[in-house]
């Protein structure tokens, strides 16, 4: 009937199995709605190729990145920020990118091989500058002949009392009071603070002025007009450019006053040299991991003398090379004159030759330090430069100890094999000595931060075996009273 065929209980009731309907009768959606299974399951196969897709485009690009740069790298080891020589040119053929060591973290220990049969720890002391101690690396032995050697050589004084020839470079680079009155002010502030004349002063004399022995100057020269503690660029003009040098002679120079005070000399490490010497030589080789070549083109072992009361204030062993700057061991190659000079050091490697009864540390005022500002070096009267007063307000102090060698870089790299910028954080000195007697010994090795002029040195060099046996074609130190090796 037609009243139990619209009623849905009746049907309901029944024994007997539900009609088959399509499965939008079912459910409760329309044809055009996506509520298959199968096409789930073919959207999600899909997903997963396209992911696939994109890591394997990842893992490609990051290796050709690898390779590129792998091969920018062997295209521009032979230079730094500077036209690199094309294969098949005449520039040396061995590997050139220069290895530099990393310092992983401060107190990291190297295992490193130096000497047959032995392998020596060495222990980084500093990220900036990078900075290794290696105990031990010479023996009793090789620091009584090296000092024995420097003994019977003889050793000469560190800084005269006046440094010479400033006159004259001034007249050469024919600068106003103007031009040196800029040139001084760091800050360009239109006036010279304490800081600004003594730093002039400390590299332009040689002497070592207190912030209390420039007002003195201040005083005598009735310099310093409305008594403020700074110079006007009015006030600098009445000075003479050597006002303060001749009032300090006047008034007499002690050596505690000068940048440096000790005496040194040098000690070739070439062929026929003794076999220590050599021996020394080899293994910084061995230490740095740079080529022979370099190092033995480098200057001579300078072995350096404190006696009670000597020291040498803070300092970088090489200064910042610019396009005017040659570097003084290739300089015969630089095809230019120019009155700047500078000893480009790229490392550094100073031996304790016996360990001091008192004072004598190494110091670093600024390493690791977070910043570098050369303007806060002198603060509030607090020298960070002066060794004789504040070695204690430095960051680090390496101990004087017999045989240990510490190593640095004085330059940063360029990130293409070759020597980058000045590394400020470098700065060091030597503490006064308060007991005994200091001895010490420096290995430089020289490179040419602009490579072509240093591949251009080594081309007159090998073209000269002969000066090549005397580590190079660099000048004796001591012939006309200038030493070619500049002592900083």
């Amino acid at each position: 009937m037609p009243g139990k065929q619209g009623s849905p209980g009746a049907e309901d009731a029944a024994p007997t199995l539900p009609s088959v309907r399509p499965p939008c009768d079912r459910l409760p959606c329309n044809k055009s709605s996506v509520c298959s299974r199968s096409y789930f399951v073919v959207v999600m196969v899909f997903f997963h190729i396209y992911i696939i897709n994109v890591i394997a485009l990842l893992l490609y690009v990051h290796y050709n990145s690898g390779q590129d740069e792998a091969s920018s790298r062997g295209r521009d080891a032979a230079g730094s920020g500077h036209q690199r020589p094309a294969s098949g040119s005449e520039s040396p053929k061995p590997d050139v990118s220069l290895t530099r060591i990393e310092g992983i973290r401060v107190g990291h220990v190297h295992k490193v091989s130096l000497v047959p049969g032995r392998v020596h720890e060495m222990r980084t002391l500093s990220l900036k500058p990078l900075l290794f101690e290696i105990p031990e690396f010479l023996s009793e032995h090789e620091c009584r002949v090296v000092i024995q050697l420097a003994q019977l050589k003889g050793l000469m004084e560190s800084q005269l009392m006046v440094q010479d020839g400033q006159e004259e470079l001034a007249k050469e680079l024919n600068l106003s009071p103007d031009e040196i009155f800029n040139l001084l002010d760091i800050n360009q502030d239109g006036q010279l603070q304490l800081h600004e004349i003594l730093t002039h002063s400390r590299v332009r004399d040689g002497i070592w002025l207190t912030p209390e022995n420039l007002r003195e100057v201040y005083d005598g020269l009735k310099a310093d007009k409305d008594n403020n503690g700074l110079l006007s660029l009015e006030e600098f003009r009445l000075l003479s450019s050597d006002a303060f040098q001749r009032f300090l002679m006047q008034r007499g120079v002690k050596r505690s006053q000068l940048v440096r005070n000790s005496r040194h000399t040098w000690l070739y490490q070439g062929k026929g040299a003794h076999q220590v010497l050599q021996d020394i030589k080899e293994r910084v080789t061995r230490l740095t991991r740079l080529p022979p070549t370099l190092v033995d083109l480098s200057e001579p072992l300078q072995v350096v003398r404190y006696e009670e009361g000597g020291h040498y204030h803070a300092h970088q062993d090489s200064g910042p090379v610019y396009p005017e700057t040659a570097c003084t061991h290739t300089r015969l190659a630089a095809n230019a004159s120019t009155p700047f000079e500078t000893s480009c050091r790229y490392i550094t490697v100073l031996f304790y030759l016996n360990s001091v009864e008192g004072g004598g540390e190494t110091a670093f005022p600024v390493a690791d330090n977070r910043t570098y500002d050369e303007v806060s070096l002198i603060h509030n009267d607090v020298d960070l430069l002066d060794t004789r007063r504040n070695c204690n307000k430095s960051n680090l102090r390496v101990k004087p100890t017999k045989g240990t060698a510490v190593f640095w870089y004085n330059y940063l790299s360029d990130g293409r094999g070759w020597v980058g910028e000045q590394d400020e954080y470098a700065l060091h000195g030597g503490c006064v000595v308060t007991r005994g007697t200091k001895w010490i010994a420096n290995k430089w090795i020289n490179i040419d931060p602009d490579y072509q002029r240093q591949v251009r040195y080594q081309q007159l060099v090998s073209q000269n075996p002969e000066d090549e046996e005397d580590e190079g074609l660099m000048l004796d130190p001591d012939v006309e009273g200038s030493d070619i090796h500049q002592d900083l």
